[in-house]
């Protein structure tokens, strides 16, 4: 019964930690919070599997290749 209560997370907890980070976030500069969110990526990169990898990467690569072929599409109009 106490370890079911302990694995769910408090929601007012979780909107207290919202507001800290939003607060944090307004006095970095954007070269700071780019270097955050480098960190983070890489962090979450290392925890995956190769195969996680790979399909991360090719919904990427569909993804540029949407997007080149919409503003393709947008300049023959």
């Amino acid at each position: 019964m106490i370890g079911d209560m302990r694995s769910q997370k408090n929601p007012h907890a979780q909107a207290l930690g919202s507001l800290g980070g939003s607060a944090r976030a307004k006095n970095l500069s954007s070269v700071q919070m780019k270097k955050i969110a480098s960190e983070g990526g890489k962090a979450r990169a290392r925890k995956l599997s190769a195969g996680q990898l790979r399909e991360i990467a090719k919904k990427a690569v569909a993804a540029r290749e949407r997007k080149r072929a919409q503003a393709k599409k947008g300049e023959n109009k």
